[in-house]
């Protein structure tokens, strides 16, 4: 059905345009409209604010701040998801359809993101996702017409492998069970398979759970005969707070040590009371040296009077990414914009980016971290430990 509406809509369009050219109007006057499918309401409504302030911060530094390409202004159409599949779903339709955007960007849920997908393949338009992490946007779910700037659940795990993969430990995990949570452990777990340490538990719980009573008696008993480090892996987005309640058990008693992945701000507070605790992380503004991300820390204080976070920086990255394909396609085509986007490289808040052409990926730099402590901030510091570097991961391709 979609597929004969757009051929109407072609033939619409074609008449349209040969008006326009009549008339003396150039198409090249005509916005470029970009729509941001995000969840503005629902339990990730931090991040997803903070994407959103992020990709129009993208879209301005990228464009000079003139938020034009080749002298088309850029018209950003909000969709909010609420942080339901099929919400999320029907916003992307009406977004190609009814408002006949060029690109679409989002979502915050991988859930989510993986029923939008066949959206994009139905309109042949394109959806670059950010943040959703899910490997399997990437991979089983693929389709030609995704891209992502986030990183992926891979990334997060082999990052992580390398920071907790050592003198032969012993590791449990604690995740979300929903794709996000479920996605992360298997990568983590064919990640640290190449490493000396070992997983030997896995726990998920709901997404809305706030009692961790059972899932850490069941992790603590997994663990505490076992020799050498003990960790507890946390892949937790949202509420919920796991790392602060099990923490409060006391899982040193048992020589289990609490390891998890970045996350916002408001979520690192939640880490000052666990000074030393190493981890990997996507972003955390502190880290990266380069001139885009001095930019975006120091206009981003002036504004809000805080950083950049986690997302915002995710935001910033898809911003940019939509504007230098436009650029170097010449041309809101999609077929275009595939061709010029397949191999891109462009420069990020996080430094050197480059979309993967087997599968769309974006490639990017991780960052292992121990948290420090300052009684001058309120929250814990992930200190760099080391970058791993584009070369440094070797991300598989999961599409073929």
């Amino acid at each position: 059905m979609h597929k004969l509406l757009r051929a109407a809509a072609v033939s619409l369009a074609a008449s349209a345009c040969a008006l326009s050219f009549s008339s003396g109007n150039s198409s090249a006057e005509e916005p470029i409209r970009i729509a941001h499918v995000y969840g503005k309401t629902g339990p990730l409504e931090a991040y997803a604010r903070q994407s959103h302030v992020g990709l129009m911060m993208g879209l301005e530094y990228a464009t000079g701040g003139t938020m034009e390409i080749d002298g088309r202004r850029i018209d950003v159409i909000e969709k909010d998801s609420q942080l339901k599949p099929d919400i999320g779903r029907a916003m992307l339709d009406e977004a190609y359809g009814d408002d006949q955007v060029d690109l679409a960007i989002g979502p915050v849920s991988s859930g989510v993101a993986l029923a939008m997908l066949p959206i994009a393949e139905d309109y042949e338009k394109l959806l670059i996702v950010e943040p959703a992490v899910a490997d399997s946007i990437t991979g089983a779910n693929f389709n030609r017409y995704i891209f992502r700037t986030s990183r992926n659940s891979s990334q997060d795990a082999i990052a992580n492998a390398v920071a907790l993969g050592q003198d032969g430990a012993s590791i449990a995990t604690l995740a979300q069970d929903y794709a996000f949570g479920r996605d992360g452990v298997a990568a983590f777990r064919n990640a640290i398979e190449k490493t000396d340490a070992r997983l030997v538990f896995e726990e998920y719980a709901p997404t809305d759970t706030r009692d961790f009573t059972a899932s850490a008696q069941r992790i603590f008993e997994a663990l505490k005969n076992r020799q050498g480090r003990k960790f507890l892996f946390v892949i937790w987005a949202g509420g919920g707070n796991p790392l602060a309640k099990i923490h409060a058990m006391n899982p040193e008693r048992h020589g289990i040590e609490i390891a998890t992945g970045g996350n916002i701000l408001a979520a690192l507070k939640a880490y000052k009371a666990m000074p030393g605790m190493e981890g990997a992380t996507y972003y955390y503004y502190g880290i990266p040296q380069n001139p885009v991300n001095d930019w975006l820390v120091k206009e981003h204080k002036a504004r809000y009077s805080s950083p950049p976070d986690f997302f915002t920086a995710g935001g910033m990255v898809a911003g940019i990414a939509a504007v230098e394909a436009i650029r170097k396609a010449g041309s809101t085509d999609t077929e275009e914009l595939i061709s010029a986007m397949e191999g891109m490289e462009f420069e990020g808040p996080k430094g050197l980016m480059k979309f993967r052409a087997e599968d769309h990926q974006a490639l990017q730099s991780m960052y292992h971290f121990k948290i420090r402590v300052d009684p001058e901030v309120s929250w814990g510091i992930p200190e760099l430990v080391r970058e791993l570097k584009i070369g440094d991961m070797d991300i598989p391709v999961q599409n073929q």
